[in-house]
């Protein structure tokens, strides 16, 4: 079993199971469960303080029935009938029974219209998640903790980086660098030994994978061949390393492969997501600018800046503007309440979004867990989240959907500098339409202003208007939804119906506002105005006001790249060690707050990101400072005495067996068979359809049921919330309204099962048993398996294969038919293996 180490007690697999069930259970929030934290803290919790807290809180001052359901402890108590809820079990919960009204007796909140099915639906899924929820005491009316601030200051993460001094260890004879002499100090005190090094083709193929997202090309090779190492590495075999690494690091998949990482981290999707699942045409631009940025290993920093205020940057010339435009679309790309109908709330939970996304994403940290209550772990109250609420509701936040009978919210876009050769996948519209389409909104504005003025008669002369109401109400939703397409249709091309360039994005709003603190999150309850500000946290020279004429985003960029900041660098560098070790040096990628892991290599953690600085925020420096390590070069083989000792290798006694991502899979099957087409897809297929709602696109006889159907790399596959490509649903893809790290590593029936009967995957072992069939016999089952494993059958394969391939055929059997298809099966179970599936 891929997801059990050998030689790993199935007692230790079991019992941890059972710890992290009882954890979660018993409201402990568990390291490795940020998805239902998340959960929990933006659907859960701001619905329990609108409606739950007014007659079941210390804040109140109420508790009917005795329950109260302002913190952990209370909400599994219960009240009067019983415990509120049992975690795991929906059906057996009375809160639950309560917000469905199935019972007359239990309907919450009382007297009042049943809360939405989407609400009814999040509670459900929590509770079966295990109803995970961290709070420990209910909140004071001004929502602080009265905890000591100062000493949350002291936590590892919130300290400045100190370049620590490189140790010495005892071995002198190891070590390729600092990265080495670290973790061998480590292994030494705890008295282990590194692993041997991987053998050449296993290294080749993990540096590959790794840094390509590729398998090694078996038409161009690399310096670094199968046959480059014999014996362990020195400093005349370590040449086709270092060369191999940089021809690697030069490749544009490259930057295609990175780049998918961070669309992980920054929650990239093509559609909104949520009940109006609306599509995003444009946001294919995003990926591509991301793509570009990580091939040509643009400095972090600058990276960072130009997605929170590229369009308040200079630039050179209208490609550089377009450039940074485009940029920005990482705070418009996230899901939004498109059914919203308060336009006050919707600012505010767009503004929330693009806070608890920049947080997670740069930062490691849950800035927007102080919109309700000062944070109740980390150094940040409820003045720093509503100064940064008023950095976004002065911002202007495009993502470009229409008005109609899914969407209250409609968005415009960002209209790009016009470029030689721009790609521009919206159509132009034809004159006669144009006009069709202008001559219609006109009769419309017509219809809306005779309705108008037909109300005003009504009141003037006391008709009674609630008779009218159903007819009044029906032509106001006929004009608002018959308008919106029209107004989006214009709105993507010019006077003359030329298609325009444009893009999701935001820009600075036409009026700078501050935000009050509201009391519990609720716009009902404003207090006092809190100027817009970046948060004085950390106590260095980039945090205080913003100027009056700004948002504020540009300062807050500057803040987030300081140098002297402590998250920005150590979260990065802690990503980028994620994907080449299958886990961080913190393992809680996405939280460095006081709620995560602590670094098992704090020093080395400090040392490589303030190398990262120094060296100008080069991330290919960094990935290629790690994987010219030789940690990172170690074999994988388990070794029972190093396990007894660090059974999860957090010392890092050899390299980590890993898994490939559903992208990477995709993608060698796909070069395995020949027909991996590596040139960038132009646009996206979102792009081209001609509907607003995703829920439409299984009517769509042109698109493929898997929404696959391409032979490019998968980072250009449709990312729809909610309607993701099969083998990306299949094999744990990041969820894309979340900031996520790292993914989920899982091993289940269902993959099986798709890697049997997908039309994909068979349709690569069919090409790939034609390719192989042209070789020479003899070579042929060698060619199979260099194609898909990079390595040679052992004896006992190749008996098994040539017993396969030469068994009688039963009589009647076209002889050619069954040869071919004997080859597409063997291919097949190649694809389908634990070694195909498997980094090394």
């Amino acid at each position: 079993m891929d997801g059990i180490e050998k030689g790993k007690p199935m007692k230790a697999c079991l019992m941890k199971g059972v710890i992290v069930f009882w954890a979660t259970s018993c409201g402990f929030v568990w390291a490795e469960e940020p998805k239902v934290l998340a959960h929990f803290e933006s659907n859960i919790r701001p619905v329990l303080i609108e409606h739950c807290y007014e007659c079941h809180s210390i804040e109140s001052g109420k508790a009917k029935g005795g329950l109260r359901l302002d913190d952990r402890e209370a909400v599994l108590r219960g009240g009067d009938s019983g415990p509120a809820l049992v975690p795991g079990k929906p059906e057996e919960s009375l809160l639950l029974a309560a917000i469905r009204h199935s019972d007359p007796d239990l309907e919450m909140p009382p007297r009042k219209d049943r809360l939405s099915d989407a609400i009814i639906n999040d509670f459900e899924q929590w509770i079966a998640d295990g109803a995970v929820d961290p709070r420990e005491s209910s909140n004071g009316k001004d929502g602080k903790t009265g905890d000591d601030f100062e000493s949350r200051r002291q936590h590892w993460s919130f300290r400045p980086v100190v370049a620590p001094e490189v140790p010495q260890p005892k071995r002198t004879d190891w070590a390729y660098n600092d990265i080495d002499r670290f973790i061998l100090a480590n292994l030494e005190e705890n008295g282990l030994e590194p692993s041997p090094d991987a053998e050449a083709g296993v290294l080749l193929r993990r540096l590959s994978f790794d840094l390509t997202g590729l398998p090694p090309s078996s038409v161009n090779r690399h310096p670094l061949s199968v046959n480059g190492l014999s014996t362990p590495p020195n400093t005349d075999h370590r040449s086709p390393i270092t060369e191999t690494i940089d021809s690697l690091l030069a490749s544009p998949a490259y930057g295609q492969r990175w780049a998918r990482h961070w669309l992980d981290v920054v929650r990239f999707a093509e559609s909104n997501g949520k009940e109006a699942n609306l599509i995003y045409p444009h946001a294919w631009r995003y990926r591509d600018y991301v793509i570009d940025a990580f091939g040509r290993d643009l400095p972090y920093d600058r990276f960072l800046t130009e997605q929170l205020a590229g369009d308040l940057l200079p630039a050179e010339n209208d490609a550089e503007r377009a450039r940074l435009l485009i940029a920005t679309g990482f705070l418009a790309l996230g899901p939004k309440n498109l059914a919203e109908q308060n336009p006050a709330q919707f600012a505010a939970d767009v503004a929330d979004e693009q806070i608890d996304a920049l947080s997670r994403a740069f930062l490691a940290s849950s800035l927007a867990c102080a919109r309700c209550h000062d944070h109740k772990a980390d150094p940040v109250t409820m003045t720093d989240y509503y100064a940064l609420a008023g950095i976004f509701k002065s911002t202007d936040t495009r993502y470009g959907t229409w008005v109609d009978s899914e969407n209250n919210r409609g968005g415009k876009l960002i209209r790009l500098p016009e470029l030689p050769g721009q790609l521009i996948p919206n159509r132009s519209i034809p004159p006669a339409e144009l006009e069709k389409l202008k001559s219609q909104l006109s009769q419309l504005e017509a219809d809306e202003k005779a309705g108008r003025e037909k109300g005003e008669t009504m009141r003037r002369e006391g008709v009674d208007m609630q008779s009218q109401f159903n007819d009044m109400l029906r032509e106001a939703l006929r004009i608002l939804w018959t308008r919106g397409p029209i107004v989006g249709k214009l709105e993507t091309v010019d006077e003359e119906g030329r298609a325009l360039p444009l893009a999701m994005g935001v820009l600075e709003a036409g009026t700078k506002v501050d935000s009050p603190r509201y009391e519990r999150g609720e716009l009902a309850h404003p207090a006092e105005i809190v100027p817009r500000a970046v948060p004085a946290i950390f106590g260095i020279a980039s945090e205080g006001g913003v100027p009056a004429e700004a948002s504020g985003r540009l300062e807050l960029a500057k803040w987030i790249t300081d140098p002297e900041h402590p998250l920005t660098a150590r979260v990065m560098v802690n990503r980028v060690w994620s994907h080449l070790f299958g886990a961080g040096l913190a393992e809680t990628v996405d939280d460095f707050g006081r709620t995560g892991a602590a670094p098992s290599h704090p020093e080395l953690l400090d040392h490589l990101a303030a190398r990262f600085v120094a060296e100008g925020w080069s991330v290919k420096a960094l990935i290629r400072e790690i994987v010219s390590s030789r940690t990172y070069q170690q074999a994988s083989t388990w070794r029972e005495e190093a396990f007894l000792k660090d059974p999860d290798n957090r010392l890092l006694w050899r390299q980590s067996k890993r898994r490939l991502d559903a992208e990477a899979m995709r993608d060698a099957m796909l070069a395995a068979s020949g027909e991996l087409d590596p040139s960038p897809r132009p646009g996206s297929l979102v792009a081209e359809l001609d509907v607003q709602s995703a829920a439409m696109i299984p009517f769509n006889q042109k698109i493929p049921e898997d929404l696959d159907g391409s032979t490019h790399r998968s980072i250009y596959l449709p990312v729809m919330r909610d309607q993701l490509p099969d083998v990306l649903r299949q094999f744990d893809f990041a969820e894309p309204s979340l900031v996520t790290g790292k993914r989920d590593s899982t091993n289940v029936p269902p993959q099986a099962l798709y890697l049997m009967n997908s039309d994909f995957v068979r349709a690569r072992a069919a090409a790939l048993a034609k390719r192989v069939r042209e070789v020479p016999e003899e070579a042929r089952i060698g060619e199979a398996y260099q194609r898909c494993l990079h390595r040679a059958p052992d004896e006992e394969e190749s008996r098994l294969v040539k017993a396969f391939l030469n068994a009688p055929l039963p009589d009647g059997t076209d002889r050619l038919n069954e040869e071919e298809k004997r080859w597409q099966d063997l291919c097949q179970t190649l694809l389908a293996s634990a070694d195909f599936r498997m980094i090394d």
